[in-house]
């Protein structure tokens, strides 16, 4: 922790080309050394062979490079893949690899813990210990990049890890420039998804600083039930979410908002409240992912039954809904959505506070 020198990867390709700018460095330098890092996958600068020595040795002495390392990998039965990363302050995270036939997706974390105590996550009964850097999100790329197996390659991109994306603006939009910079990662913007539980001054916010798709943690239909499940829905209730997620910038029929629907039995799985979601998204460009609950020790919760289940699927349906059931991954070992509990992680009791719903600021 005595190192204070700042992290290379906490700066966009654009970022590093200004910094190099003020020092006299010629700028196109930074997309190398972004194809470097990111592209290869090469963080000691002595390697970078077509850079000029003088800068590789400025490179070595003035930044730190490798934000989070490997503590434990494990393997899923259907191939998934879960990593406990370890942050230089000794905090820990979690990640996760979903291999799929025709692509492979990485769920990140944007946060040590969430402050928003979603009642049915497991992540949230950690609290928050503190944000991710950029350094620390785009490190989680890397890392689980290096566990992939030979031939394979990394497709997408989802912020549904731990924490909660909004509240650590600033980083996750130097992450996903990173992510889409076709001299760093070079993902399409479809490749990539960042998901939130509805903080609302900042929705727009996001869209109109990077081209990611949206995906929206609703899981109720009723103010009632989402303020038990969801307690950010005190703060934005239903009726302001819904206003907020009106007239997007790159939302339309090609582009949906990914509504997320956790199914929790005897909780929000009844006809009603289908037919309640259907008529709450009505005149939205949407797309409705269902996620039947995912167990984990100390919930209250209980995942539905098949024919609750089914029937939900099925009342959607007659609304003419897009709609898909995610069937659950790695659940055998706690990665599956939900279940991301970073065990042996110190709890975090500490709460930032929210942004008021008249607030709307550029970033965390």
């Amino acid at each position: 922790m005595s190192d204070t020198r700042p992290w290379l990867k906490d700066l966009s390709v654009e970022a590093l080309r200004a910094r190099f700018g003020e020092r006299g460095v010629k700028p196109y330098r930074a997309e190398q050394v972004a194809e470097w890092v990111y592209g290869r996958g090469v963080e000691d600068p002595a390697a970078m062979t077509n850079l000029p020595r003088d800068l590789r040795e400025d490179l070595a002495r003035e930044w730190r490079w490798r934000a989070l390392e490997v503590e434990a990998v494990e393997r899923s039965r259907d191939g998934t893949t879960k990593a406990r990363l370890v942050a230089r302050d000794g905090e820990i995270l979690e990640a996760v690899l979903i291999p799929e036939e025709r692509r492979t997706t990485l769920c990140v974390s944007t946060q040590v813990g969430c402050p928003l105590a979603c009642s049915f996550c497991a992540t949230g009964k950690l609290g928050l210990r503190r944000n991710l850097s950029t350094a620390e999100i785009v490190d989680q790329v890397l890392r689980m990049r290096e566990l992939l197996a030979p031939g394979s390659a990394l497709t997408n991109v989802v912020f549904m890890g731990m924490g909660e994306p909004l509240l650590n603006l600033a980083a996750v939009v130097e992450a996903v420039r990173l992510l889409l910079h076709p001299r760093a990662f070079g993902l399409a913007p479809r490749r990539v998804t960042v998901s939130t539980a509805g903080v609302v001054p900042r929705i727009r916010d996001l869209l109109e600083a990077v081209p990611v798709n949206l995906a929206l943690s609703l899981h109720a239909t009723s103010d009632a039930v989402r303020d038990v499940l969801v307690p950010l829905n005190r703060r934005f209730p239903l009726a302001v979410l819904r206003e907020a997620l009106e007239d997007l910038p790159r939302i339309g029929p090609r582009h949906p908002i990914f509504v997320e629907y956790t199914l929790l039995a005897g909780v929000n799985d009844a006809p009603e409240d289908a037919r309640r979601l259907a008529r709450w998204l009505h005149g939205l460009h949407a797309k409705v992912n269902l996620i039947p609950f995912n167990p984990h020790p100390g919930s209250e919760y209980a995942a539905p039954g098949p024919a609750a289940i089914e029937g939900f699927l099925a009342e959607l349906a007659r609304r003419r809904l897009a709609v898909t059931l995610r069937r659950s991954r790695g659940d055998d070992i706690a990665a599956a959505c939900g279940q991301l509990a970073a065990q042996g992680a110190r709890p975090g009791p500490v709460k930032p506070a929210l942004p008021a719903a008249e607030d709307a600021p550029g970033g965390c």
